[in-house]
């Protein structure tokens, strides 16, 4: 009789596969919280990515590859296969501009300047990597934002603050920069970082296919 203690049974491989905490590419604490509050179990790898655009890249296609790399490089890089791993980009974009973190103060306040009064779009997109396989799933949310008109004083003193300053857009709709919204339609979640909605429904995709 073949001794079976030491080999975990095919359903047992399958609860763990689907089970084990994600893990995240990212070091954003804004995504963090995001997934603790949602009950979601992850470890946190980030991907370490230059982000920059190619020339001539979409913004959209420019979200949608540094989401699917950053949870390529990192499930590659696993030596545990059947992981789940969590990629996103989030980009602000007013038109065809892609607004990134900004430089400086300056740089800061000019982005600003540029959305107050307008609505933008704030666009994430999330993929999902399997280490040892290469599957990927992937999604993209979009959420219109409309920004109050503000005087440069007013956006002066805010990023006078530093809160904008680490954030894509100049803008922290979670902290102080909420004050200068007055809509959105669409995910809150996702203007903070990770559209929580679909992020869970994608990673319950995934785990049905692993098991």
């Amino acid at each position: 009789m073949p001794d079976t203690r030491t080999t975990p049974h095919a359903s047992a491989l399958a609860a763990d596969r689907t089970t084990a905490p994600i893990v995240l590419a990212s070091a954003s604490p804004r995504r963090h919280t995001l997934l603790a509050r949602a009950g979601v179990a992850f470890e946190a790898r980030p991907a370490g990515l230059d982000e920059s655009p190619r020339k001539g890249e979409p913004p959209e296609e420019t979200l949608a590859r540094l989401a699917r790399a950053k949870a390529v490089n990192v499930a590659a890089a696993l030596e545990e296969s059947g992981r789940l791993v969590l990629g996103a980009d989030t980009g602000v974009l007013l038109g065809a501009e892609l607004f990134g973190k900004p430089s400086d103060p300056d740089h800061a306040i000019a982005m600003l300047a540029k959305l107050a009064g307008r609505t933008h779009r704030v666009i994430t997109e999330v993929a999902l990597a399997e280490s040892g396989r290469g599957r990927v799933w992937q999604c993209s949310v979009t959420t219109l934002v409309t920004m109050r008109p503000a005087t440069l004083a007013e956006l002066a003193r805010y990023v006078a603050g530093g809160e904008p300053l680490d954030k894509a857009g100049a803008y922290a709709y979670q902290g102080d920069g909420g004050a200068f919204v007055s809509r959105v339609e669409g995910s809150e979640s996702n203007v903070i970082g990770l559209p929580l909605e679909e992020t869970l429904a994608l990673i319950a995709c995934a785990r049905a296919a692993l098991a």
